[in-house]
């Protein structure tokens, strides 16, 4: 479920981008969900080519996804397939991290393969073909051939990848658990997931192509075969027919084999997320430990053949070792000053020796929490030491000191605490605890439960607790918000800089 701020802070970046038509055909989607065309004409009240062209330019972008869907029809009527549109929230909240993925490849790559990703990310030059790439190289072979190659870097580094299919069909939910045994584990979670989830499944390119660049060679084969088959003619005229056959079969060709790509964000999202967690290790320990855990990554990095997800990949020292004596802080490090970071995050070191491995979804745990479902190790605590410490600065900042006292109690208490005990335990008096308490309630920041006390007199007693699911979805909310002000205030400053400059240029044109 979006926020309402994420829907606002979307709506404005898609009409920064692309105006306000296209911004109220997304907002429609974003706030009603998946829709077909004509409930969209409807909802907006534009006419449907309008919808229409919004709709091309959002999927142009990779902020719609289309899919078909079998509906029933009406009395006497066969079912009819019906084509539905609905928002990729998240992908429009990339836009916003655009400078960061160029940032990226520049200093990984260079400049070559920044101007590629570039026109995919700026541009949706997403219909670049392998090979043509006249935009790009201005008709230079020898430019052609340079820009193949960064293409591939790119690829390689799984930065790059094949589009989805633009409108992928999705049986019925009994045809597709119809071949299954019923009451089996794959039916169960076919059931679970949701048409948007099964759209955006369908959708997905097959992991052995999702990465896959293909190559064409052109032969004479064709030619020949061509030849043999023309009647006798005369000689130019023969030519000419060979070669208008030949330029038809190659659009065809052409049709056939063009392959659709764009960027791909999980990679990118993955690589600022592993920056983060080393930044967060080094805070939090030290700079050998981020070292360790860089060249952890890195080596998993390489290892691991499928993008798709994290697996987990069992390093040894040695192999760890040997990538932390890559870097030029990393040769200052000893064996044991390895040993000592892997136990600083979160290993257990069963004895010592060369040959015993580590598992890099214990590390993965840092920034995918999803992975505790597949690694039994209880390292959950330390993402959500990271997020209290995050909710909890904002807390310092807006309610002070005394409140980040109290807030910090309950988060670490994980249970319900009474207004008295949280005072004597915060050495608050108690008329401002409870002030400040019901402050914070008020706020969504904590949660209340009343328990009334029946005796010789009735006694109201009330509790208190962090509820860490709903605060975190209220804190993202909240970013989504100041992200919002923070644009729509650096928009003015710059709308009033360039009518300052305007006046600066008229006082000097006319003294």
């Amino acid at each position: 479920m979006v926020s309402q701020h994420g829907i606002k802070l979307a709506v404005y970046l898609i009409s920064s981008y692309f105006g306000d038509l296209v911004a109220k055909v997304c907002e429609c989607l974003l706030r009603r969900g998946t829709l077909p065309l004509g409930s969209i004409v409807l909802y907006t009240e534009l006419n449907k080519l309008q919808v229409t062209n919004c709709l091309l330019v959002l999927i142009q972008h990779n902020c719609v996804q289309a899919f078909a869907i079998e509906q029933q029809g009406g009395f006497g009527s066969a079912p009819k397939v019906v084509t539905q549109y609905m928002a990729l929230f998240d992908n429009i909240i990339h836009h916003m991290r655009f400078p960061k993925f160029l940032e990226i490849v520049s200093q990984e790559f260079g400049k070559e393969c920044l101007e590629i990703l570039e026109g995919l990310l700026m541009h949706a030059l997403k219909a670049l073909q392998y090979g043509e790439w006249g935009s790009l190289s201005n008709g230079n072979c020898s430019a052609k051939d340079a820009v193949k190659i960064s293409f591939n870097r790119l690829v390689h580094a799984r930065y790059v990848e094949r589009c989805p299919a633009h409108e992928p069909f999705l049986a019925p939910p009994e045809e597709e658990t119809g071949v299954k045994k019923k009451g089996s584990k794959s039916a169960k979670v076919t059931e679970e997931l949701t048409m948007e989830q099964r759209a955006l499944a369908a959708a997905a390119p097959m992991e052995a192509l999702r990465f896959l660049v293909e190559t064409y060679a052109e032969t004479d084969d064709n030619e020949q075969e061509i030849e043999e088959k023309l009647p006798s003619v005369a000689v130019g005229e023969k030519r000419k027919q060979i070669d208008s056959q030949l330029d038809t079969e190659a659009g065809t060709n052409k049709r056939k084999k063009e392959i659709l790509w764009r960027a791909n964000f999980e990679e990118f999202v993955r690589c600022l997320r592993n920056k983060a967690c080393i930044a967060n290790v080094r805070t939090r320990f030290d700079d050998g430990a981020a070292i360790v855990l860089n060249a952890i990554l890195e080596a998993t990095k390489r290892s691991d053949t499928k993008a798709k997800v994290e697996k987990s990949v069992p390093l040894s020292v040695n192999s760890i070792f040997e990538e932390v004596m890559k870097s030029e802080d990393g040769r200052t490090m000893t064996l044991e000053h390895v040993r000592v970071a892997l136990i600083e995050l979160g290993c257990h070191l069963p004895s010592i020796s060369l040959d015993e491995t580590y598992s890099i979804g214990n590390l993965l745990l840092f920034f995918s929490p999803q992975l505790i479902l597949l690694e039994n190790i209880n390292l959950k605590h330390i993402i959500e030491l990271a997020q209290n410490e995050e909710v909890e600065s904002i807390v310092l900042k807006r309610y002070g000191r005394e409140a980040y006292r109290m807030f910090r109690l309950l988060s670490k208490a994980g249970h319900l605490l009474e207004t008295d005990k949280i005072a004597d335990t915060t050495f608050v008096e108690k008329k401002n605890t409870a002030k400040i308490l019901f402050k914070l309630w008020k706020d969504d920041y904590l949660h209340l439960e009343k328990i009334v006390a029946t005796g010789s007199r009735q006694t109201q007693f009330f509790l208190w607790k962090v509820n860490k699911q709903s605060l975190w979805g209220h804190a993202l909310d909240e970013m989504y918000h100041a992200a919002l002000n923070l644009r729509i205030r650096n928009a003015v400053e710059q709308e009033q800089g360039k009518e300052g400059m305007f006046l600066v240029e008229i006082f000097l044109k006319n003294p």
